[in-house]
């Protein structure tokens, strides 16, 4: 055998033989934990306002959701379109009801209040059954890591009022889809 052969002989087995070795006799290692998601930032704690409003359409129901890095509170009016649902989302010191002036109690270490430009009645007659100063019907809040409390501030021409109780003034976005005003407000800043 010539040297270039034997050569290339030699460094075959070699390479087979460590090709056997290396390969595992046990299962392979399970996969690394999945990082944590990473939370939007950059939302802010200043007032937002959309001027829109509904023509027609009323707020049929409030609810709310926990998420991984928010917490949602969402109004519901079917039939507006996400271009008509006109609000305002807001920090204040106190919640108070227009037009009375009452001051209804939040709990929580900030009031985000909300104001959806679409009543929560119809000629008079209630399309959605929250009582004024009362917590909103149907929401529990227990387990939620930011949302404390939510009450009802009442619907007066055409616009209706939510507070909502949070640990503290954390950052919040808006959205309007058809038939949804969504609120999210961050765990963390």
């Amino acid at each position: 055998m010539t040297r270039s052969r034997t050569v290339c002989v030699t460094a075959a087995l070699v390479t087979a033989a460590l090709g056997v070795a290396v390969v595992p006799s046990v299962a392979a290692p399970a996969a690394a934990p999945r990082a944590a998601a990473a939370c939007p930032t950059g939302w802010g704690s200043l007032t937002k306002t959309d001027w829109s409003s509904t023509a027609g359409e009323y707020i049929t129901n409030a609810r709310t959701g926990s998420h991984a890095c928010y917490d949602r509170f969402v109004v519901d009016v079917p039939g507006a379109s996400a271009d008509q649902l006109g609000y305002t989302v807001q920090y204040v010191d106190r919640l108070i009801a227009d037009p009375s002036g009452a001051v209804i109690p939040v709990t929580g270490g900030a009031i985000l209040e909300v104001v959806v430009r679409a009543p929560a009645y119809d000629s008079g007659a209630p399309t959605y059954p929250g009582k004024v100063g009362k917590r909103l019907p149907g929401v529990n809040l227990t387990g939620y890591r930011t949302f404390r409390d939510a009450k009802f501030g009442g619907s007066f021409e055409g616009q209706t009022q939510f507070g909502l109780g949070v640990r503290a003034r954390l950052p919040f976005r808006v959205l309007q889809s058809d038939g949804h005003l969504v609120v999210d407000v961050a765990h963390t800043w």
